[in-house]
């Protein structure tokens, strides 16, 4: 997964990278916005993997120990992420 990841973010790099570019070049804003709209769902899609990884792994490994800290450390972020 790690290695996926890495390639994901970086290809993500490169997006935010070219959007500088198309920002100051002074490009139609309608092509940055589809950028913009193309590097969000790509870090959505890298939000996605990790949670479900940290989910199948650790807050199963953490409530298997009957601990919920991970838990309601998740629960936290969600609530602050909206």
């Amino acid at each position: 997964m790690k290695k996926k990841l890495i390639a994901r973010l970086r290809r993500i790099e490169g997006q935010t990278q070219a959007l500088q570019k198309m920002v100051e070049a002074d490009r139609d804003c309608i092509e940055i916005l589809r950028l913009v709209s193309s590097v969000t769902g790509a870090l959505r899609g890298v939000w996605t993997e990790v949670l479900n990884d940290h989910l199948k792994g650790c807050i199963r490994e953490s409530l298997e120990k009957q601990d919920t800290r991970l838990l309601d450390e998740l629960t936290d972020l969600l609530k602050k992420s909206r």
